[in-house]
């Protein structure tokens, strides 16, 4: 048997995904990036070898991919991450789709043909906001750990609009509608709205509808909102936080 390993380095997490030779996910990690990349790396390499049960000399091939891809030294190869999220989707879903991925720094919409070929895409990329980012600033200033916004926003029962959809702004927004006694719970489903509008502007949808990323995984409120939006059901991978480096280890795999 042979394995193959993904690496997808993002700004704020690291995700590492070991195939089999049947394209079997047989070990994986997922950990903050932090500020030494190759470190990162290498700690999750071993985490996931151990989960696999598989040593690093039956590694047939690393591909890596994400913001640090440039930071994993035991790569033989790497693919950008537009191409890495694609083909991790497509592999879960063989036909036309069109896959939404919201990471830390930027929201990517990625259109594939039922081939599994890139078509186009588009990326945000000039803010923060419809990022993991946003969420994560929102969580602050409400002094709360962003784990708890998923929970607080499926409590909410007002619709409430943030009307700026800028970072810096929003904070002081949400300052603004605390002090106008708004609940908490409405708050944070206010931001999951502006980060699904800001995803809604990005471009139109063709074929189904996918959704991967660790802030789609850990957020389902925002899914069911981002479906309400767009007006079509949405499918989400089981192991959607780890797309990118699936997508990795696939091509790994291929070459």
């Amino acid at each position: 048997m042979s394995y193959y390993c993904g690496v997808d380095i993002g700004a704020s997490s690291a995700k590492l995904a070991i195939l089999d030779e049947n394209r079997r996910t047989v070990g994986s990690a997922v950990r903050r990036s932090g500020v030494d990349y190759a470190a990162t790396a290498e700690n999750c390499l071993a985490e996931a070898l151990a989960e696999a049960e598989v040593s690093r000399d039956e590694l047939a091939g690393v591909v890596s991919t994400g913001y640090g891809r440039d930071n994993v030294p035991f790569a033989t190869g790497k693919m950008t991450e537009i191409a890495c999220h694609g083909k991790g989707a497509h592999d879960h879903f063989q036909e036309a789709i069109t896959v939404i991925d919201i990471g830390a720094q930027d929201c990517k919409m990625i259109h594939l043909d039922d081939a599994g070929r890139r078509t186009s895409f588009k990326m945000n990329r000039k803010c923060a906001a419809g990022t993991g980012s946003f969420l994560e600033e929102i969580a602050l200033r409400l002094d709360l750990p962003v784990q708890e916004l998923n929970g607080l926003a499926e409590k909410s029962t007002k619709e409430l609009s943030l009307g700026s959809f800028c970072t810096v702004f929003a904070a002081t927004e949400i300052l603004a509608k605390i002090r106008a006694g708004e609940k908490v719970e409405d708050i944070v489903r206010g931001a999951f709205r502006s980060v699904a509008k800001r995803v809604l502007e990005m471009d139109v949808v063709t074929g189904g509808l996918v959704m991967t990323g660790g802030v789609v995984a850990h957020n389902p409120c925002l899914v069911q909102i981002v479906s309400e939006l767009f007006g079509r059901p949405i499918r989400v991978p089981p192991d959607a936080q780890l797309m990118g480096a699936r997508g990795a280890a696939l091509f790994a795999l291929e070459s």
